[in-house]
């Protein structure tokens, strides 16, 4: 009796546990800006944010920045900037295409981007690049991936069922620009609750506008 008694406690103090973690002790990371590319050497600061919940600032972390290309990595120890901003200064040391991953300290909450090349030297001209392009880097630097799903985006959160898949679907673009703007539009979905509001500038939105409604690109594993 004292065995299944104990077992039951077990159980359910991993329940408790599994409970714990999935809606308390998840967060939310929005880079602010995301480099073209990085030249090797030469320092690129990275700003973000942290928001439990997608919604409260977290003011007391020691993130770090995790940059890895094949074997290489380096990594990049955060400063705390106050309102739950931070800001890393990374430096890689050859060219290649480097991942780069922010590793909040806070449960398995993390922020990924998507590839970014370094190169050996400040490129005479900068490379033109699509809205659609670019919104699909901003997909992941803004945490959309944290919730949601998009074939076009090789970056797989880990609360990515919170919210839905966006790989097929297309949106109005003014509907689309405005909910991004102000989530409190929209309904809140029965057992979900409602899309907190994102970190995202003026900017940002009409570039994840277009991606979001582009035409299918599935990601290809780097």
């Amino acid at each position: 009796m004292q065995k299944r008694t104990l077992g039951v406690i077990g159980v359910v103090a991993t329940l408790a546990t599994v409970a714990a973690v999935r809606f308390g002790g998840w967060a939310v990371v929005t880079v602010e800006s995301v480099p073209d590319y990085l030249v090797v050497g030469k320092a690129t600061t990275l700003s973000f944010g942290i928001r439990q919940h997608a919604v409260t600032p977290m003011t007391d972390l020691t993130p770090e920045i995790v940059a890895t290309s094949g074997r290489r990595e380096v990594t990049a120890r955060a400063r705390n900037m106050g309102s739950g901003r931070y800001r890393a200064d990374l430096s890689v040391p050859e060219t290649g295409d480097w991942r780069i991953v922010i590793n909040t300290g806070f449960g398995k909450s993390r922020g990924q981007l998507l590839p970014i090349k370094a190169l050996a030297a400040e490129p005479a001209t900068v490379v033109a690049t699509t809205d659609a392009d670019r919104g699909r880097i901003l997909f992941a630097a803004k945490g959309c991936v944290t919730c949601h799903v998009h074939g076009g985006v090789d970056i797989k959160g880990d609360w990515n069922d919170f919210g839905p898949e966006l790989t097929d679907k297309r949106f109005a673009p003014q509907y689309l620009a405005q909910f991004l703007n102000d989530p409190s539009i929209k309904p809140a979905t029965p057992g979900k609750g409602q899309m907190p509001m994102p970190d995202l500038r003026p900017a940002d939105i009409p570039l994840l506008v277009a991606f979001i409604n582009s035409e299918r690109k599935t990601a290809s594993r780097e």
